[in-house]
């Protein structure tokens, strides 16, 4: 009898392990943050695009944005350049959805001549599409 309760045991055990959902490695969610960003510095409104869900929005300080927005033609910008530094990242991930909060550094040198540093206190939700993680919502505020 003790053999048949010793190898019920270790079958539920078995089973319950079986069970239990893998989760997606961090590391996932963090490349589409990045690979975003790089995307803002080139201007590529495909890669954005391709990041995003279909209804992504940023809010930053106040202002309701798209990647569409994000490419638009400033008259008063001629050039830009950008580069951006992530650190503190905290990644949460389940089966369909995860966030990441973080420190954004931002460093831009805007028509050549100007250049200026920003810092951000920055989140964003991702969602599983199609089995494919996309960026759903970014929310970026000036850091004081």
């Amino acid at each position: 009898m003790k053999t048949r309760e010793i190898l019920t045991i270790i079958l539920c055990l078995g089973l319950l392990a079986s069970c239990q959902q893998k989760k997606d490695d961090p590391e996932v969610l963090k490349k589409i943050l990045t690979d975003y960003f790089d995307g803002i510095k080139t201007q590529d409104l495909e890669k954005l695009n391709s990041l995003t869900t279909m209804d992504f929005v940023l809010f930053e300080d106040g202002e309701i944005l798209t990647n569409d927005s994000l490419v638009k033609p400033n008259p008063n910008v001629k050039s830009f350049k950008g580069s951006w530094t992530f650190e503190n990242m905290k990644v949460n991930i389940d089966e369909n959805s995860g966030d990441i909060i973080y420190y954004n550094h931002g460093d831009f040198i805007i028509n050549d001549t100007i250049k200026t540093q920003v810092d951000w206190l920055e989140n964003a939700t991702f969602q599983k599409v199609d089995g494919q993680w996309k960026m759903k919502f970014l929310h970026s505020t000036t850091r004081k």
